[in-house]
This record gives C-alpha cells, structure tokens and sequence, in this order.
C-alpha cells in the first residue's frame, strides 16, 4: 500500500469505528481485524500503520466526529506529511475542499470532560487518560515464579507480587509462555485489586461478573486453589472462555453459573447468604481504560451512564443477598467517574446499612469516598475504583 493508501483506509475503518460508536456496536479493535481480513494484500507493516493512523485520529478528536476524512483530516492538520497524502492520486483521499467538515480536536466531549472534574480528574490527570498504555503481565504462581521465569524479553517488576511490565505494543502472544497459561495479560491495577480481595484460604468466593474470568484465574492463582471459586456472567460467550483458560492455567474452578439479566439470583438460589467474598467487576464505562479503547469515551452519554449506573445498584443488591454474616461485597469499576464508583458504594451502604465500609489496604491508590481509586498519571496504572463492604 501507498502512504497515501494507508491514510485513506484509515479513514475507511473510522468511518465503520465512528458509525459503531453512535450504534453501541462492535470495538474499534474487532472491527480492524475484520476490515483486514478482507484485504490480504495489506502486508503486517501496512496493517500497523494503518492502525496506528486510525488510533491517532481517535485519540486526536474528542466529539465523535462527522466522518472517517473529518476525523483524519483534523489529524492532518497537526502533521504537514500527512495533510501532503490528501492528493487525490490512486487508492488515496480526494483532495481538500474548500469548507469541507474537520473535526475538533479534544479530550471527551464536554459534559464528560465536566464529570471528570467534578470527579477530581482534570489537567495533567485527565490528558493522561489518551497516553498509550504499556503492556502488563501476571505470572501464573500456579505454575512459575516471577523471580526465576525466562521470558523473550526482560518486564519490568511492580509492586504486585507477580507483576511485570513491557514497553506499549510488546506482543507477548506468540511466547510459549502465555500459550502454556504460564503468563496472563492483566493490567497491574486488576492485579492489585486480587490481591485486596479479603479472603482466606478455604474460604468460597463468587466472581459475579467474570467475564472472561481474567480476576477468577488471579484469585486462584493467589490462594493455589485453596479457594471455592463461582464464576458466573450473563454473557454466554465470554464465561464459555473461562474452562479453557482455566485448564490451561491450571486453575481450579467449582462453579460456572450463566446468569439471566434480572434474574440472576434464580440461577445463584443454592449460594444465598453462604458466600464468604463476592466480588462485583461491574459493568461500567470503561472511562479508566481510555488508554487501551479510546473510542469508547465517543460511546458514552448521558443516558448510557444512568443505564449503568442502574446496573451497578442492581449487581450489589444481588451481592448482599449472597453473602453470608461476617462475609464482604468487592465492589471495583474500571471507571474514573464518581457516579459509577464512590456514589454507587454510598448509595450500597445506605441501603443495605447492614454493611459497613472496610480498607481495601492496597499499596497504591489515592482515597475517594469510602474506597481507593487508581488512574494513570497519579499510579501508572488504569483507571479503576474499590471499596469494600463488610456484612455484619
């Protein structure tokens, strides 16, 4: 592909991240990969520029954009070498016309940007939200230690016990490391998080939103699998993941509940008031991992976040009803706003005033209503909100 190939399917792809993004569709990074399996010619150097391109721009607007060339046009205008490839030659963009939409440059758009200041998020801290992410590992202290593991590459220790960090863009795929279950991608906040989880051993926790079961596979690695662990999500093809990551990892799973949307407790019946520790991922806006999908901020409004503000009171009612006295709620977003972290936890306490507030003793992280919050330029980490609830 041509320079100016490249810049014109960029522009191609943005307008289908861009039309996704107002539909609640598909991730920018899914449609990429679908984009360029249709296009075979593209060699692995154009398929990398081309996402870099398409990242850049997404980062660079802050109001969903009009279009694709508006997005990329508004990047051009930062970049003479790339305002040069609007041309007009073969398999590359038309030239600019005269009075033709840019997009504007900017971080979020304004009443996001407005909620991450009320939230204490504002200036160097809230900029940091678009740098791009480094690459962070668990090692699987079910099968190696951090200390003694080979890798291609040498990571760079962190404060959780089986941390390590790679430069951004580190490919860690193809090492028999991560192919044998030896390793597992896991931001280094998620993994301070399962290690904050107040359990013991013997004791049974339920990951209630476990996705793919990333923190279930953290939490048995911790404990050897001298826990009880319920793995349960309403998502069928992300919890249908979990059994061969699992088995791979040499975790030890009990329990894997599918869950029906608002009727969660009906498949969970036989685990009511006997959990030890139940911790509520929530789902959230994902404002915390800008870093890693930018375009997710062009998803989010204001009726979105009362959807899953909603959401997140719902999940930690199911929670109490499964915990036993004595027993504890996680509560963690991967969100940098107070109406999905500090406000949900409030709101929790006061309605369930048999809990009370426990320290989540984390070795990072800044205080933020009754729990600790971490984000990117304070911590180096993604964004993420805990606090703890113990029951009496």
């Amino acid at each position: 592909m041509t320079p100016a190939a490249r810049v014109q399917a960029a522009i191609e792809l943005l307008d289908r991240i861009i039309d996704a993004a107002r539909a609640k569709g598909a991730p920018a990074d899914r449609l990429i990969t679908a984009y360029f399996k249709t296009r075979r010619y593209a060699g692995s150097k154009d398929r990398r520029a081309v996402r870099e391109l398409v990242y850049r721009a997404v980062r660079h607007c802050g109001e969903v954009p009009d279009s694709g060339r508006a997005a990329m046009l508004a990047l051009a205008e930062t970049d003479p070498a790339l305002f040069e490839l609007f041309d007009g030659s073969a398999h590359g963009p038309a030239q600019r016309v005269s009075g033709e939409p840019v997009a504007e440059a900017g971080l979020a758009p304004d009443w996001l940007i407005e909620a991450l200041a009320a939230s204490g998020i504002e200036g160097e801290a809230a900029l940091a939200l678009l740098d791009r992410a480094p690459l962070d590992i668990r090692v699987n202290a079910l099968k190696a230690s951090r200390e003694t593991l080979d890798l291609p590459e040498v990571g760079e220790p962190l404060i959780a016990p089986h941390a390590l960090r790679f430069a951004t863009g580190t490919k860690v795929e193809p090492w028999h490391a991560f192919r044998d279950g030896i390793i597992e991608v896991q931001d280094h906040a998620s993994q301070l998080i399962c290690e904050a989880v107040p359990a013991n051993p013997g004791d049974t926790v339920l990951d209630l939103c476990a996705g793919a079961g990333g923190k279930t596979l953290a939490l048995a690695a911790r404990f050897g699998n001298a826990l009880s662990l319920i793995a349960s999500d309403t998502d069928k093809r992300r919890l249908g993941n979990l059994a061969p990551r699992a088995a791979r990892a040499g975790a030890a799973i009990d329990h894997t509940v599918l869950l029906d949307p608002g009727r969660e407790l009906e498949a969970l019946s036989a685990f009511k008031g006997s959990v030890d520790h139940v911790l509520v991922d929530a789902p959230c806006s994902g404002s915390g991992t800008w870093r890693r999908n930018p375009e997710s901020r062009w998803r989010l409004d204001r009726a979105e976040l009362a959807r899953l503000n909603a959401l997140q009171d719902h999940v930690l009612d199911v929670a109490a009803a499964l915990v036993r006295s004595g027993g504890s709620v996680t509560y963690v977003t991967c969100s940098l706003l107070d109406a999905e972290g500090p406000d949900r936890m409030s709101a929790f306490l006061d309605r369930c005033p048999r809990f009370s507030p426990d320290d989540a003793k984390l070795p990072l992280g800044t205080p933020r209503g009754t729990g600790t919050r971490l984000d990117p330029f304070h911590h180096g980490t993604d964004g993420f909100f805990i606090a703890i609830a113990r029951c009496a």
